[in-house]
């Protein structure tokens, strides 16, 4: 099996939801920020007319060659390499403010998973790496073995979501240089018991590839730039896996802005740039869940752009 059949066998996620929610005109411009082997890409063509334009973006050069073999040669497509966080530069000047739709499918893809050489997985050995692309340079193995105790516990902690990040920082330290994910793997099964071991493992595999691609900063300034290259009544379309990314989207399309605070004007009407249209959370139904495993964490939520008034 090539590496492109590994990436079509890739089922994207809520893709109906998707698709539904995020085309307002079949005619418009719309951005992909998060390309992957294509799938949501395809499926949106496929809805879209023949003067419409899809963007599809992606900083994994694995991603976009096989995106391109999924499409094929489709004179709408253009894609883009690039984090999906510097929107307002990957995107062409005359196409600012003028996007109909923004598709965020956030996390790490089931192909970068299974790859053992990538690092991600802690079910087979490989190099303690995790970048998403070659345009990062922080690897899994500095953040293993160069970062301090208090910075690595805060990794553990923060990105992790794991209590038991203090002993798991120190035995890390204690146990260094690390060279592989299965030592990272059995560092972590030294300190944690029972039935959430295998949970914990996880937790501190997602905490550092989060750290490593600063995946949280990039969605914040994904969400950030999207409002900038939409046009009023263009929508964004956010599928997240796991609370932190969740907390991002949720605060963004409550206010605007990533504290969430509704800034109101001097007659105190709200100024809020955008809209949830979604009532909450989007998510697979079972049918969906059972057909593909890996869905059952996924998370969709919608927002439009709105006028703001004038003051």
């Amino acid at each position: 099996m090539n590496k492109n059949e590994t990436y079509h066998e890739h089922q994207p996620v809520l893709l109906q939801e998707s698709v539904e929610y995020l085309i307002t005109d079949p005619g418009g411009i719309y951005v992909d920020a998060t390309l992957g082997g294509g799938g949501h890409s395809l499926a949106l063509l496929s809805q879209l007319n023949s003067d419409a334009r899809l963007v599809g973006i992606d900083q994994d050069d694995e991603a976009l060659r096989a995106a391109n073999d999924r499409i094929g040669n489709d004179a709408r497509f253009s894609p883009l390499k690039g984090n999906f966080g510097y929107l307002t530069r990957l995107l062409s000047p005359e196409l600012q403010g003028e996007v109909s739709g923004v598709l965020f499918d956030l996390g790490v893809s089931t192909h970068q998973i299974s790859d053992a050489g990538r690092g991600f997985t802690f079910q087979e050995e490989g190099p303690l790496d995790m970048r998403m692309s070659n345009l990062r340079g922080v690897t899994a193995y500095q953040v293993v073995n160069e970062y301090s105790y208090e910075d690595l516990r805060d990794v553990i902690y923060h990105y992790g979501e794991e209590r038991f990040s203090r002993k798991i920082a120190r035995e890390i330290i204690d146990r260094r240089p690390l060279e592989t994910t299965t030592e990272l793997r059995e560092a972590v099964e030294a300190v944690v018991y029972g039935k959430h071991q295998i949970k914990s493992v996880a937790r501190v595999f997602q905490g550092i590839r989060i750290e490593v691609n600063r995946e949280l900063d990039m969605l914040r300034e994904g969400l950030e730039q999207s409002l900038e290259i939409l046009h009023t009544g263009g929508r964004i379309v956010a599928i997240s896996y796991h609370s932190l990314e969740d907390r991002i989207v949720k605060k963004f399309f409550k206010a605007g802005n990533h504290e969430g605070k509704i800034e109101k004007d001097f007659y105190g009407n709200p100024m809020t740039p955008i809209e949830e249209i979604s009532g909450g959370i989007i998510r697979p139904t079972e049918e969906e869940i059972n057909k593909n495993r890996a869905a059952r964490s996924a998370k969709m939520r919608v927002a439009e752009k709105i006028n703001l008034p004038e003051v």
